[in-house]
């Protein structure tokens, strides 16, 4: 086959992934009560948000130890942003990541989708687990098996609020893992050895936001 053609073959590959992405994301919101444009300004947020760090601070740190030879194909909640090291790591919080999904988070609280009381305990068992699964990988971030979080949401929801779970298993998925793999990991960022660590950096597919949509989904 003629490159030209590989290259044609490979665009078109690309634009349906990004398009059935696109209309899963869509649909994944609009169950949390969105309208189909409000949904899908959100996706483009969200996607295009991925890439934007907002520093908070700089921390001294200390240089990272020999990586392991194989590093475990985890979720990535933490990613740096050049693998040489400076001596100060950048605290930085992930628009696309982070941000806006927990806005969308405290729309759902203040429009009242989400029980309060449902929540505290959903919230206390995903940043329970979250946490326990999550671990520091020198030179690399905070590392977390990406499908034990929404499993463990799903469940939680179905649980408490089997008429209205997409709601909870969004808020306390996104919530329970920015608290549980992300916030009481902060400790750990000075012997990390990472330039940049960027909370709910991993983009919008995975760590936190993945999270909340995979939860959505499946509820």
């Amino acid at each position: 086959m003629p490159p030209r053609y590989l290259l044609l073959l490979l665009f078109l590959l690309v634009f349906l992934v990004t398009i059935i992405q696109l209309e899963v994301l869509s649909i994944a919101f609009q169950k949390l009560g969105l309208s189909p444009r409000g949904a899908l300004l959100l996706v483009l947020g969200a996607l295009f948000g991925s890439g934007i760090n907002i520093p908070l601070t700089t921390i001294k740190s200390t240089p990272p130890l020999r990586l392991p030879p194989d590093i475990p194909h985890w979720g990535r909640l933490w990613q740096p942003a050049a693998p040489r090291y400076t001596g100060k790591t950048i605290l930085a919080i992930n628009l696309g990541g982070c941000i806006i999904p927990v806005g969308i988070s405290l729309h759902l609280l203040a429009k009242q989708l989400v029980n309060p009381f449902d929540l505290l305990p959903a919230l206390l068992i995903v940043t329970a687990v979250s946490y326990v699964f999550s671990r520091p990988i020198s030179g690399i971030g905070i590392g977390m098996p990406v499908f034990i979080a929404p499993l463990v949401t799903v469940i939680t929801a179905l649980f408490l609020e089997p008429a209205n779970a997409a709601p909870l298993a969004f808020s306390s998925g996104v919530l329970g893992v920015l608290l549980g793999a992300d916030i009481l990991h902060l400790a750990d960022i000075r012997t990390m050895g990472v330039r940049v660590a960027s909370i709910g950096g991993a983009g919008t597919f995975d760590g936190i936001f993945l999270t909340g949509i995979i939860a959505v989904l499946m509820t």
